[in-house]
């Protein structure tokens, strides 16, 4: 059995794909699972446990042009069933075009139209978590192959050996002159898609707090990322920080953050990330409906998430609204309180 997962949209979007597709994988093991992947997220796909497959297929020109190319793409796959956890006109019709013939998706838009089963969801309700979401249209479509009460995977979604990630410590520290032995903090003032990122004051009083807790902090820049890093580089003045720069691609960046101790951004890709490698972090998320804490939940265990939005009489977007000095404070409790909970259940690094 051949089998076809989308979520070929942004990188946040597609981590939060992943425990759909582990539980796919864990209870259809000899299936042949592909994903069907954006070109930014495609990079760290390999990383997914139970993938066989990853598929990227062009979206440039019209909605017409772009279903007839992923026909034309797929078509020799002979992809038995496929599976859609977001749909959009061109690929609902590049599915139907390519012959699948068992096709899942969310009952929204008109494109439903072109599969062959629906589940209704009312995710613009953001009810539930996105990958809450993914979990029980992966559960439906299980059930359409067959498959009952399967059991859902568990954080972490991404993991290294124990032995990658002491490296990718030892290698970090030595790369950017700090001592291992101090935790390490890690900021990412990018933004992600259509999330506002946080005020580079709120950044630099979080730093602040986090460098007054013996913490090395460290500025994560992506490719996209150089201005927003500059200034805030710029704004830290006698704050001690690293800049850690990204320059080998998804998975060494996903290598690099597997051993940080705290992770802190907007609602961004490299958020996700460290949420399915299950670090601890620290999120900022509008108060618009769609894009919410509860909406766009990481995938790490609850005790390791703390979020914050804009007080309810402030702007949606207003994150200069949050009063900076107590934010601050909150994060450094909430650093002390993972660390403490982490060296009691591994001890001290040695």
């Amino acid at each position: 059995m051949r089998l076809l997962v989308s979520r070929d949209d942004r990188l946040g979007d597609f981590m939060l794909a992943w425990p759909a597709l582990q539980l796919i994988h864990r209870n259809l093991p000899e299936a042949s699972l592909s994903v069907l992947a954006g070109a930014g997220a495609a990079a760290l796909a390999p990383l997914c446990p139970g993938l066989n497959q990853v598929i990227t297929v062009p979206r440039d020109g019209g909605e017409l042009a772009r279903a007839r190319r992923l026909a034309g793409h797929l078509r020799p796959y002979r992809f038995s069933a496929a599976l859609a956890l977001f749909s959009r006109f061109d690929l609902a019709l590049g599915l139907a075009l390519a012959r699948i013939p068992l096709r899942l998706a969310p009952a929204t838009k008109a494109a439903q139209v072109f599969y062959t089963h629906r589940l209704r969801q009312h995710r613009s309700r953001s009810e539930r978590p996105e990958y809450v979401y993914n979990l029980e249209l992966a559960e439906h479509f299980l059930a359409l192959l067959g498959v009952r009460d399967p059991v859902r995977p568990e954080p972490p979604f991404l993991r290294f050996d124990s032995a990658v990630v002491s490296r990718s410590r030892l290698d970090l520290a030595a790369r950017l002159g700090f001592d291992e032995q101090l935790p390490v903090a890690m900021l990412h003032p990018g933004h992600g898609g259509s999330a506002p990122r946080p005020p580079v004051a709120l950044f630099v009083e979080i730093a602040r707090e986090l460098a007054a807790e013996r913490a090395v902090v460290l500025i994560s820049e992506g490719p996209a990322d150089t201005a927003a890093v500059a200034e805030l580089d710029q704004a830290l003045g006698g704050v001690a920080h690293k800049v850690f720069r990204s320059v080998s691609g998804l998975i060494d960046y996903a290598r690099c953050l597997a051993p940080v101790d705290l992770f802190i951004s907007g609602s961004t890709g490299p958020l996700h990330i460290a949420g399915a490698l299950d670090v601890p972090t620290v999120a900022f998320y509008p108060r618009r409906r769609s894009a919410t804490a509860l909406r766009w939940q990481t995938l790490n265990r609850p005790e390791r998430r703390l979020v914050f939005m804009p007080p309810a009489e402030a702007p949606e977007n207003a994150f200069d609204a949050l009063d900076a000095g107590q934010v601050a404070r909150r994060i450094r409790g909430f650093f002390r309180a993972v660390r403490d909970h982490s060296a009691a259940a591994t001890g001290p690094r040695t």
